[in-house]
């Protein structure tokens, strides 16, 4: 199929493609289990993840620089009042706004291309992905309005570190460059425009150090494999039990004890 802005977020769509989200359902990251049952769930549209007030933050803030501000306020009516004013609780994107656009060079990075569609065969599977920002030539560049961006993450194997890692952003960093390299020849840098959701909204641009891409396109290469055989039915998938779907959906079959509780710390 043929991707637009329509159907690119399309059951249809996930099913033929693998996108970064998706990958990162199927395959985890430092900062959130993998659960396969749950990515297969959400991809035949089976569960949807709830959409908190954070998120739902980050997304007006997304939409307005990506010139669907006006279709996300139709499909996300509760976010506003009858006067259509942003509610109080969401009124942080509008303040986060202002001070994005207020920063010459933040501006500069998010002057690209706006949400340009990309499509690429890699590692036997077809990808997709939708660019923030796409400067030919020059840069790719992802938005992200982050709770903070200097909170340090704790992991058990690597100790603390920063979001990008964390929330694997060098993920995405790294599939982002191998698909636009693929189409266009080029092997951009990536960036993140990052914004905070704090009192006084941080800002940054922060390029993903190619070290970390090369790094990331290796885990996904291995990986893909297992996933086109997830998404097709050849193996069954592996429960995360502790995500919000396993926890919907969790059938008990025998009593545990209580160290069970903590899994692995």
């Amino acid at each position: 199929m043929k991707l637009t802005a329509e159907n690119y977020y399309s059951a249809e769509a996930n099913r033929e493609y693998i996108s970064v989200s998706q990958y990162k359902d199927f395959c985890g990251t430092l900062g959130k289990p993998a659960c396969e049952e749950m990515a297969l769930a959400k991809m035949n549209g089976e569960w949807e993840e709830e959409k908190t007030i954070p998120l739902l933050v980050g997304s007006y803030v997304d939409s307005y620089f990506e010139g669907t501000l006006e279709q996300f306020k139709t499909e996300n009516p509760e976010l506003f009042t009858k006067k259509k004013t942003l509610r109080s609780e969401y009124r942080k994107a509008d303040d986060i706004i202002d001070r994005i656009e207020r920063d010459r060079l933040f501006m500069r990075y998010m002057s690209g291309e706006k949400q340009r569609i990309f499509t690429a065969d890699l590692f036997g599977a077809k990808w997709k992905a939708k660019l923030d920002s796409y400067i030919p030539g020059k840069c790719i560049v992802d938005l992200k309005v982050m709770q903070s961006l200097r909170k340090a993450h704790y992991t058990h194997d690597f100790g603390m570190m920063d979001f990008v890692r964390y929330w694997g952003y060098d993920i995405q960093a790294a599939v982002y460059q191998e698909i636009v390299y693929v189409n266009t020849g080029e092997r951009l840098p990536f960036y993140i425009a990052a914004a905070s959701k704090e009192k006084e909204t941080d800002i940054e641009i922060i390029q993903v150090p190619q070290e970390w891409i090369n790094e990331r396109i290796v885990e996904v290469k291995s990986n893909t494999d297992k996933i086109l055989m997830l998404k097709i039915g050849e193996i069954d998938p592996i429960r995360c039990d502790v995500c919000d779907y396993c926890k919907h959906t969790k059938v008990l079959t025998a009593p545990i004890w209580p160290d069970e509780l903590l899994g692995e710390v």
